[in-house]
């Protein structure tokens, strides 16, 4: 299945993937990159703050359950910044249930994707918020 050719609007879209599992983190990496976006990993919420500033990510994909800093936190952290208050923020996890995305929505995240996810699924996700970024294309620069 090739991925680039029904996400081409994905192509130097800057994601940041924040999982605590090195599979979801190279399997994400593999099928963003594939896409054509810019991969940035970060392997728990405090690896995430350290580099989000640098790399400033036009969406952000953080996994639920890690140790010293959870998804919520970190979600809230990043949006409580000024910088990165617009920034969406996909919370990713095995749990699947109302309460679940009730609490991440409350955080600020913009969307929800369940794990085990497929590629169509993480694209789909992303390219929900790839639509409203600012690119400058012969569309663009007409107006």
């Amino acid at each position: 299945m090739e991925a680039t050719e029904n996400h081409a609007g994905l192509d130097g879209l800057r994601v940041m993937v924040v999982d605590d599992s090195k599979t979801i983190r190279r399997t994400a990496d593999s099928i963003l990159s594939k896409a054509g976006c810019e991969v940035e990993s970060a392997i728990d919420g405090f690896d995430a703050l350290a580099r989000i500033g640098a790399f400033d990510p036009d969406v952000v994909i953080i996994d639920i359950l890690m140790p010293r800093l959870d998804g919520y936190q970190t979600t809230a952290l990043i949006k409580n910044n000024d910088r990165f208050a617009d920034t969406p923020i996909i919370l990713l996890s095995s749990k699947d249930s109302i309460f679940d995305k009730a609490r991440g929505r409350i955080v600020g995240a913009s969307d929800y994707l369940t794990k085990p996810f497929n590629s169509d699924e993480i694209l789909a996700a992303v390219e929900r918020f790839a639509e409203g970024r600012p690119v400058a294309d012969e569309g663009a620069m007409a107006g």
